[in-house]
């Protein structure tokens, strides 16, 4: 069961102000993301349904799942989206030591820069997973040269405890504001209220004049 509610406090986002929760703008956009691919059995049809509606995101991608499938993570960059960093092999940072986390991190860095060398870019962006991160573990990340993403609207797509249109709901009902960090997951276990939400959510915003950007500084 989820302990925070689909859109963040604002409480909860100045506990931790390091941290990138959304954006300040006059700007109707959008910030879809996606954590824990790229995964054969989900990702390229996010990326197609993403160009339908000529929408780019950020790609939290798991180290692990980098090295097993370096084709599909070279799909996402080639479409244009955002890299981000998600750790190598999704950790609970509140479960173990600093240096092992870091560790952990850094693996996942190497191997995505390995994957990123025939571009510009070097990933940049971190987000951790289950959101969850010891105040230690967020200020190494930071002078790592990191940003670390959080959220402020999330999906649920992958709790077995709602239905499809209550992750569908989650996104429509509290991100109408402008300028929200989505979260979604192109990944087995999230992928039917994924599939489900995602299509109507880019349909829903698009037509309200939303534009939906890649998360880059």
């Amino acid at each position: 069961m989820h302990i925070l509610p689909a859109r963040i406090p604002q409480f909860v986002k100045r506990l931790f102000p390091n941290y990138v929760w959304d954006f300040s703008s006059m700007d109707k956009t959008l910030y879809l993301t996606f954590d824990d691919g790229p995964t054969p059995e989900i990702t390229q049809w996010t990326l197609n349904m993403l160009k339908q509606y000529n929408a780019k995101a950020t790609f939290f991608c798991i180290g692990n799942n980098v090295s097993k499938y370096p084709t599909i993570f070279k799909a996402i960059v080639k479409a244009g989206h955002s890299i981000g960093n998600h750790t190598q092999d999704h950790v609970k940072g509140w479960k173990i030591s600093t240096e092992k986390y870091l560790e952990n991190v850094t693996t996942s860095e190497v191997i995505i820069n390995h994957e990123l060398t025939n571009t510009q870019t070097k990933v940049s962006l971190f987000r951790p997973p289950f959101g969850q991160l010891k105040n230690s573990q967020g200020d190494a990340i930071i002078k790592l040269g990191y940003k670390i993403i959080m959220w402020s609207v999330v999906a649920f797509d992958w709790e077995h405890t709602i239905s499809k249109k209550q992750c569908l709901n989650n996104v429509i009902s509290k991100a109408s504001t402008k300028n929200n960090i989505i979260v979604f997951h192109d990944s087995v276990k999230a992928s039917e209220k994924m599939m489900y939400a995602l299509p109507k959510v880019l349909e829903h915003f698009s037509k309200k004049g939303y534009v939906f950007k890649a998360i880059s500084f």
